[in-house]
């Protein structure tokens, strides 16, 4: 049997003791060591080897290369955060934490080609086991394949495992009533009564309210503009009435925009921010929020059920779903009715007016015999000379 090599079967050759392997890739020449460690192969056998699995692989189709078995999840999830950040989304914080508490100590030095489902699904147990909710869990599955999938649309991977979730239950059902609201706000300090205040009448993300801008407020026509939510999308809601008269939101921004001047050691300033403190934008209320709850009784609230509330009374109110939408930024409406929480009170209504229904209905309903009809319909139709 000849030893010689055709055109397209690429070659293996030594040099420096170790033996490397070259053959070509949609045209460009490619040259590797030889063996499967990444390192040049010490025999000629474990090369022509390695150079027929390159072959296959390019034949079939799921081509890797040296270039991509270099890339490790770190680098991959240092690009996904760049993208992140190129793209303006407000993720990155979360995503950053993340990668540094969770990813990159349990992948960080993995080759991205060599994770696997396997390894996934005991990070999830792992890191489930040590007391993180199985929401957390999918969250930071999620931000890996996440990763994985940006550098196969870049053509840096081929291949991107399969990424195992736990099943979330965890849908919140909160939401405020008008006195526990107030309760609230009475336990809350100044400024963070006011974005309690905001949320409660807008329906807006927290993450929305506090960086707001007075460059935001168009306080002549009476509107407040949202220029970047969390879906890309302007919103603006108004201040004013159709007569013209302030709105419970517009006459909060009047106290706002009274409340703009702070002092410093260089006299006053003014604030760009609307909700600030020493005029920078308020952040970190979690500990005020746990405070002012446990003061107000209010266990197991969180801001956002603001949010489920305003979406709930809008629906009571009969605004048409689109509007309502518009108001609180949902981009779809299986995530709106997701937040059209039903409480115990409608339920109860729902069974009044059912039972109202059902009283107003007569109890002996008129039965109409159709044998009988059809009989009399025969009797007539004989007395007229009929067959």
């Amino acid at each position: 049997m000849s030893n010689k090599r055709h055109k397209g079967d690429g070659t293996v050759w030594r040099r420096g003791g170790v033996w490397w392997i070259q053959y070509r890739n949609r045209g460009k020449r490619v040259r590797e060591p030889g063996g499967f460690d990444g390192l040049g192969a010490r025999t000629k056998t474990e090369a022509e080897e390695k150079l027929r699995q390159r072959l296959a692989e390019i034949r079939l189709d799921c081509y890797t290369g040296p270039a991509a078995e270099r890339i490790t999840v770190a680098d991959l999830l240092e690009s996904y955060l760049a993208d992140l950040k190129t793209r303006g989304k407000h993720s990155v914080r979360s995503v950053r934490s993340r990668c540094k508490n969770h990813l990159l100590p349990a992948f960080g030095h993995v080759r991205a080609v060599d994770l696997t489902t396997s390894a996934l699904r005991s990070f999830a147990e792992d890191r489930s086991d040590y007391g993180l909710a199985p929401a957390s869990v999918n969250r930071c599955l999620q931000d890996l394949r996440a990763a994985f999938n940006l550098a196969r649309k870049e053509e840096r991977l081929t291949r991107v495992p399969h990424f195992p979730l736990f099943r979330e239950d965890n849908t919140r059902q909160g939401f405020f009533e008008r006195s526990e609201h107030e309760a609230m706000k009475a336990e809350l300090p100044d400024p963070y009564r006011d974005t309690a205040e905001f949320a409660y009448l807008t329906g807006w993300r927290r993450g929305e309210i506090e960086p707001l801008a007075w460059s935001d407020v168009d306080r002549d026509p009476g509107t407040v503009s949202l220029r970047t939510s969390k879906n890309g999308d302007p919103r603006i809601f108004p201040l004013r009435d159709a007569d013209g008269e302030l709105t419970e939101l517009g006459e909060l921004i009047e106290q706002r925009w009274k409340a703009r001047t702070f002092k410093t050691k260089d006299g006053p300033a003014v604030s760009a921010f609307v909700f600030h403190v020493a005029g920078r934008r308020v952040w970190d209320g979690d500990d005020v929020w746990r405070k002012a709850r446990a003061a107000a009784k209010l266990p197991g609230r969180v801001f956002h059920d603001y949010r489920r509330t305003t979406v709930r009374d809008l629906v009571r109110a009969g605004v048409p779903e689109s509007i309502a939408m518009s108001i609180t930024g949902h981009k779809t409406g299986a995530v709106f009715q997701r937040y059209n929480i039903t409480s115990p009170a409608d339920m109860q209504e729902a069974v009044l007016k059912l039972a109202a229904y059902r009283s107003a209905r007569p109890s002996t309903p008129k039965v109409v015999s159709l044998v009988g009809h059809s009989l009399d319909t025969k009797l007539k139709t004989r007395k007229k000379g009929g067959p």
